[in-house]
């Protein structure tokens, strides 16, 4: 069963969902970003250390609050591990902040101008632990390279499958067919997968709703029907590679959907700030990403 609470909040929020989840590959170019290099470790333990170190300042900053982040997403080790002595779902949830985790395990190689989600056996006991520790919701995350509706509808069909193990838990499925933004074929990929998460949308249940987290689309106001589709609790964006100005340009342009930032909210963080200066950082960045996601108000504005 979904804590309402925490489902209104995700629902009706005025914020955005900090996306807090970058994994394995993904790891050292986001600790480099953070001005930490290479050689400052010489194990993967030490490398999740230092990234739960960054996630865990970000966490108990004075500018990290529900009152404009209204989730985080966590990387499995992020939520198996503790932030002031707390585990970290408790630790978010006491700021505010509804935690949610993140389920897949990396893609496929492409086929069909996709890139499917890696099988996954073991989720069912990801997703009883994740429940026990007080999470909301997942995420899993498929890649959409080339407009080919054979291999965009597979992408669909695997999320909304996943997405009904998710709700068979007791959690709240963040179903992400990204399109990548530098695809030759973004306009007609964004359409195609409009009209197949659409498909799947209509076949749920009465009552059953999931999240979708989705590229900024080209053309601005083409996801308005999943917004206002019944079986939508919320539709977020991902920054796909765009720097924050120009992510929250586009994010604005679009009504209902609010951000779901990783880089584009982490960029400018870095390792050596005094602590005046990282939450000085991160406030300006959590402003901005608020701005574009609530009032609708660019940067540039």
């Amino acid at each position: 069963m979904l804590d309402q609470d925490m489902k209104q909040k995700i629902a009706t929020g005025e914020g955005f969902i900090a996306a807090l989840d970058q994994s394995g590959g993904s790891t050292p170019k986001a600790l480099k970003g953070y001005g930490v290099e290479e050689d400052a470790w010489s194990s993967e333990e030490e490398m999740f250390g230092l990234i739960h170190a960054m996630r865990s300042r970000v966490i108990t900053s004075p500018a990290f609050t529900g009152d404009k982040v209204l989730g985080a997403i966590l990387f499995e080790r992020t939520m198996d591990g503790t932030v002031d002595g707390k585990p970290t779902p408790q630790a978010l949830l006491e700021r505010g902040v509804v935690p949610f985790i993140k389920i897949d395990k990396g893609l496929e190689d492409e086929a069909n101008g996709v890139q499917l989600m890696k099988p996954n056996p073991d989720l069912d006991i990801l997703l009883h632990r994740s429940k026990a520790l007080g999470v909301f919701g997942t995420k899993e995350r498929s890649v959409v390279n080339l407009a080919n509706r054979e291999g965009i509808a597979a992408v669909v069909a695997q999320q909304f499958e996943v997405g009904q193990q998710v709700l068979a838990a007791g959690l709240m499925p963040i179903i992400e067919p990204e399109v990548n933004i530098k695809s030759p074929e973004r306009a007609e990929a964004d359409q195609i997968l409009l009209e197949e998460i659409l498909k799947n949308l209509d076949a749920l249940p009465d009552g059953v709703q999931v999240m979708l987290k989705l590229s900024l689309p080209a053309k601005a106001g083409l996801f308005d029907p999943l917004v206002d589709h019944p079986a939508v609790l919320r539709v977020v964006a991902l920054s796909g590679g765009f720097a924050r100005p120009e992510a929250c340009v586009e994010l604005a342009k679009n009504r209902g959907i609010i951000a779901s930032f990783s880089r584009a909210l982490l960029n400018d963080l870095r390792h050596q700030m005094s602590d005046d200066e990282f939450n000085a950082s991160l406030g300006e960045a959590i402003d901005e990403i608020h701005g574009a996601s609530t009032a609708k108000r660019p940067v540039a504005a």
